[in-house]
């Protein structure tokens, strides 16, 4: 039976990608639904993988590849980077026929960047896929908005997960065909997902044959680094614990493999204006695209994760992460983390690209609410708002119970009431 199609929040942001560009290219991991999210709105296909077309393909591609263009719009083309002249070819098109809304690409791998291939600014916009937020997979009520949180609306909701019910979606991801199904064979995906990445994906992404023990190693690492800014000699370290061995430079040409298949989805540092001299941290936090991938690095298991609640705190905060970048994605939002010279830290900072700003704290239990809350209040305090705006709101993100605004004006929401 064929499976029914879960509304993305993804579906929304194309929409609008592709009223205002001539070209939408959707990036993301395999596996997370880019190409399902653009078959809602395409008007004809073209599926480079298709095994019994691909050679025909491939070898149009290289004598005219404006044939492969030709069809209703929006045209869908899958996994383009296959022959990396339709970027150019897509381009053209888009020049020459001056509307917008014309072409979707779809990819799973960041093309190389050799020169050969023209930018595509002003002509192709880039829409950024990951796996399933907890809303979107119906584990959230979305009783909290982001955006309304925005607009100067107080939460008000409740959580009833239970902590062994977040073990498990923290565990299975948001992988479309996990959510699909149910106990073990959700948790599978996430496992099948890891053993393609270290058996075929990370060779075949450049061309350059990798050690699987050794991309296992490298992933377990960052696994046990999760949320945290592991620099790559951190990584080099802790591997030189295992049976295992890699080099700095290794480790280097690992990631950047993982990262050209998204995989891995670092967040990086944000850097307000201070009212004293602070000396910020600028290093980037680990994570990987879903916090699934970690679980099945670290080959560990919902039960596992409740045995192991300090691992399974930043496995958490992995998740969280995850799922503000999913709702900050249509307020043009981006996902940063804040720490400085004296420890003080918020493990998320949503940026607007309008200026606005939120500080939040991540505490999946309720035992350490009212510190995380102080370093809010304390990180406030330190903004110079001559320089840039006060923040919107703060807010600690937690595993479950109410969504209320305290007396000092600090918000408290859990994961399963937040929604875009």
């Amino acid at each position: 039976m064929k499976r029914k199609y879960m509304t993305r929040i993804a579906d929304h942001v194309l929409r609008q990608a592709l009223l205002a560009s001539g070209a939408v290219y959707i990036q993301g991991p395999k596996w997370c639904g880019k190409t399902w999210t653009a078959l809602q709105q395409a008007k004809s296909v073209l599926m480079m993988q298709d095994p019994d077309q691909a050679a025909n393909y491939m070898s149009i591609a290289d004598t005219k590849p404006s044939l492969l263009l030709e069809g209703e719009v929006p045209r869908l083309l899958d996994e383009w980077q296959m022959a990396p002249l339709l970027w150019d070819a897509v381009r053209f098109a888009v020049d020459r026929r001056g509307e917008m809304g014309q072409f979707i690409l779809t990819g799973s791998t960041k093309p190389l960047e050799d020169g050969m291939m023209h930018s595509g600014t002003g002509r192709i916009s880039r829409v950024r896929m990951r796996t399933m937020s907890l809303f979107e997979s119906g584990e959230s009520k979305g009783q909290v908005s982001l955006a309304s949180l925005f607009s100067g609306e107080d939460p008000e909701g409740v959580s009833d997960m239970e902590i062994d019910q977040l073990a498990f979606v923290t565990a299975r991801g948001g992988w479309p065909a996990a959510v699909h199904a149910s106990g073990s064979v959700a948790l599978q995906q996430a496992i099948n997902y890891l053993d393609a990445i270290v058996e075929t994906d990370v060779s075949e992404v450049d061309g350059m044959t990798r050690n699987p023990a050794r991309v296992r190693a490298l992933m377990r690492s960052i696994a046990r680094n999760i949320s945290g800014p592991a620099s790559v000699s951190t990584l080099c370290s802790d591997i030189a614990g295992e049976d295992e061995s890699l080099s700095p430079n290794t480790i280097r040409s690992y990631l950047t493999a993982l990262d050209r298949l998204y995989v891995i989805d670092d967040q990086s540092a944000w850097t307000p204006a201070l009212r004293s001299k602070t000396a910020l941290r600028t290093t980037a936090k680990r994570h990987f695209v879903d916090p699934s991938i970690a679980v099945a690095s670290l080959r560990t298991s919902p039960e596992g994760l409740l045995k192991d609640f300090k691992t399974f705190g930043f496995l958490f905060e992995s998740l969280c992460v995850r799922d503000l970048r999913i709702y900050a994605q249509p307020l043009g939002g981006d996902v940063c983390h804040y720490r400085d010279e004296t420890g003080l830290e918020a493990d998320a900072v949503v940026a607007l690209h309008d200026g606005r700003w939120a500080a939040i704290e991540i505490k999946m239990g309720q035992a350490k609410v009212e510190q995380a809350a102080s370093n809010l209040l304390r990180l406030k305090d330190r903004i110079d708002e001559k320089k840039m705006n006060l923040p919107s709101f703060l807010m600690v993100l937690t595993g479950n119970g109410y969504a209320i605004k305290r007396k000092d004006g600090v918000f408290i929401v859990p994961i399963a009431c937040l929604k875009d």
